[in-house]
């Protein structure tokens, strides 16, 4: 086998392979085995029919097209690996000659990883948040942890803002009462604005009993975004209230003895927060910095597939969660699909360079991920999917996801590197010291990447699915073809 390589541009080649027809025997001989499994000709046992009978009876060609379709992965691959090449995605395949008992000579245009330079990077300098925890910051800690011991007790007065209040409600539109417009013993807290607009004001000053018709437009059902009458009756009225602020509230709402040793504690948990935050920030400012040091070209098709998984994961696996589609989405985000698509796209870009950039610094600074790395990494996964690691490993081997996970891991530990190398300083132009948390880098990483592992694992359960239709069809159409030459 011959082969050469034209470079198209910096990141698509084109391979020109030329194949002696002696190196397709192996082909040929499948080939014929395959057509002997699949016909009947009088005379001859099934699979004992001769070959020289099949090329009288079904043609010689189509036993080539089949040894060729056999041969082509094989030959293209050996190409591949003479040449060297990191290639991305399937090849455009064309066969440009075919001369029976001489030479296959065919052609694949495929995109490849293009050459990077990795930059020098020692001179990024980023601003982050300074790690400051105010009083302010922990009275709202300590509030929120108090609101969730508040009680309630039923009040025979009109209802005022934070009083719950159990309703019953009545939709109209044009005059008729909405099938799915109707609904009893609503349980809301006034203010909180979580129904529709207008009803704080409609149920404010009433009393258990008392009634009230606004107009509104609705946020869901079968008459969703439509101006509707809504009748609302209050049938409960309950105050809520909340725990004193002292150390019996500290003894119950948690394991400290005193009110003080809980603000202590409340103090140290948002300054871990924080200091989390901050790390994140500069990760993900590192990295930016990184990529507009850095020239990398796009192949086109790589980024036309990504922005179209990107679109698919958003319609398929997020939007139909929250039973939405993507016009409502736009209308809701208040995005033309145009910006939209140009949004998605600059997200892809960067995704890819992101993995072009930090899989070539993991290749210069020889970064390897060991088990451990790679399990903490997956149970942290675990934790933010909802799943349970075991669960979440299944998905991950079964959707042949593990490499993504290694990669991730080791770009984490690539960025690391460019964040330790950075010099860090604060809004208050203080200069601060990260620790060395690759798992955090890989984050940031993740975040420009937007990698979803469980959306991966399902798109490849779905490409494994519409592989097998394939081979179904393939192995239908097969049949077909055998039964038209029986017939012939």
């Amino acid at each position: 086998m011959k082969s050469a390589v034209e470079t198209l541009n910096p990141t698509r080649v084109r391979l020109s392979i030329e194949v002696p027809f002696e190196e397709l025997k192996d082909s040929l001989d499948a080939a014929y085995k395959k057509i002997n499994q699949q016909v009947t000709v009088k005379g001859f046992r099934k699979g004992k029919i001769p070959n020289r009978v099949i090329d009288q009876r079904f043609g010689r060609g189509a036993v080539l097209e089949e040894a060729v379709n056999d041969a082509l992965p094989k030959f293209y691959t050996e190409a591949v690996n003479e040449g060297e090449l990191n290639v991305l995605g399937q090849p455009e395949v064309d066969i440009t000659e075919l001369k029976d008992g001489e030479l296959l000579a065919f052609t694949a245009e495929v995109d490849v990883r293009p050459e990077i330079t990795i930059p020098d990077y020692s001179g990024i300098e980023v601003t982050v948040d300074a790690l400051e925890v105010t009083e302010e910051d922990v009275d709202k800690a300590v509030e929120q942890l108090r609101e969730r011991f508040a009680s309630t007790n039923p009040v025979e007065r009109a209802a005022a803002e934070g009083d719950i209040v159990t309703i019953d409600l009545e939709a109209k539109v044009d005059g008729e009462v909405l099938e799915d417009g109707v609904a009893a013993g609503v349980s809301y807290t006034i203010g909180s604005g979580e129904l529709l607009e207008g009803i704080d004001e409609a149920v404010t000053g009433l009393e258990a009993g008392g009634e009230a018709t606004f107009t509104s437009e609705l946020k869901g059902g079968s008459a969703e975004g439509k101006e509707a009458e809504v009748t609302v009756k209050v049938t409960a009225v309950a105050s809520r209230e909340l725990p004193e602020l002292d150390d019996d509230f500290a003894q119950m709402a948690s394991e400290f003895d005193t009110l003080a040793e809980l603000r202590e504690d409340s103090r140290k948990r948002l300054e871990n927060t924080k200091q989390y935050d901050q790390a994140t920030q500069a990760q993900e400012r590192v990295l930016d910095e990184l990529l507009k040091l850095a020239e990398v070209p796009i192949p086109e098709k790589l980024l036309a597939d990504e922005v179209q998984t990107r679109k698919h994961n958003l319609e398929h696996h997020q939007l139909g969660q929250m039973g939405l589609d993507l016009e409502k989405y736009l209308e809701i985000q208040g995005k033309t699909l145009e910006e939209f698509e140009a949004e998605t796209s600059e997200q892809a870009v960067k995704g890819i360079k992101t993995q072009f950039i930090l899989d070539e610094l993991v290749n210069k600074e020889k970064l390897n991920v060991n088990q451990e790395e790679l399990t903490e990494h997956l149970m942290r996964r675990a934790q933010s999917s909802g799943m349970s690691p075991d669960q979440f490993a299944q998905a991950v081997v079964e959707g042949g996801q593990v490499p993504m996970l290694v990669g991730e891991v080791a770009r984490g530990k690539a960025l690391a590197v460019v964040v330790e190398a950075a010099k860090v300083v604060d809004t208050n132009g203080e200069l601060v010291e990260l620790e060395d948390d690759e798992d955090e880098a890989a984050e940031a990483v993740e975040a420009a990447a937007e990698d979803t592992t469980e959306a991966a694992a399902d798109e490849t359960k779905a490409d494994e699915t519409k592989a097998d239709e394939k081979k179904a069809d393939e192995k239908k159409a097969d049949e077909k073809k055998a039964d038209e030459k029986n017939e012939a």
